[in-house]
């Protein structure tokens, strides 16, 4: 189980590039906003976890606030996370981040953190999963016609 990161793309909606402080500033107030009403909020219809990773270049914990989606059949408690970034075609920092720090990892669902083995789903399982996700959200199905990179999917296994 590992964590794998496919080729970029070529095309893909273009995110803004903020100067570094200003996007501290913005993350400190986007998880204050979730840690006050996190288990209320959504993006395209999906309930909000807050990812905490290890960055790649830096060692520091770095945190981002996703939408996830349950398991189908999993009796572990497994979700499923998925590196869209809208489309872009780059990949997200978290995504980087957990490819070089896969025991690092953890998430925060209504005030309960918990530490989490990432995997990368692939072949006809991304696939199938792939077609849940797409099929429970128009916006996250409109991704991938942004862009010509696949977007990873991912399971997060809670580790006891």
């Amino acid at each position: 189980m590992s964590v794998n990161v496919t080729p970029a793309g070529t095309r893909g909606v273009r995110q803004p590039r903020l100067p570094g402080p200003i996007m501290a500033g913005l993350t400190g107030v986007f998880n204050a906003i979730y840690r006050r009403f996190g288990s209320r909020m959504r993006v395209a219809g999906r309930s909000l976890l807050l990812l905490t990773t290890i960055g790649a270049k830096t060692g520091k914990e770095r945190q981002s606030i996703l939408g996830w989606w349950p398991e189908e059949g999993a009796t572990d408690g497994s979700i499923l996370i998925v590196a869209s970034v809208g489309g872009s075609a780059r990949h997200p920092a978290w995504l980087l981040n957990m490819a070089r720090h896969p025991d690092q990892v953890w998430i925060e669902r209504d005030g309960r953190r918990t530490r989490v083995q990432p995997e990368t789903l692939l072949g006809e399982e991304r696939a199938a999963v792939w077609r849940i996700v797409a099929a429970g959200s128009a916006q996250y199905a409109g991704y991938q016609d942004k862009t010509d990179r696949e977007i990873p999917v991912i399971r997060l296994r809670p580790l006891a």
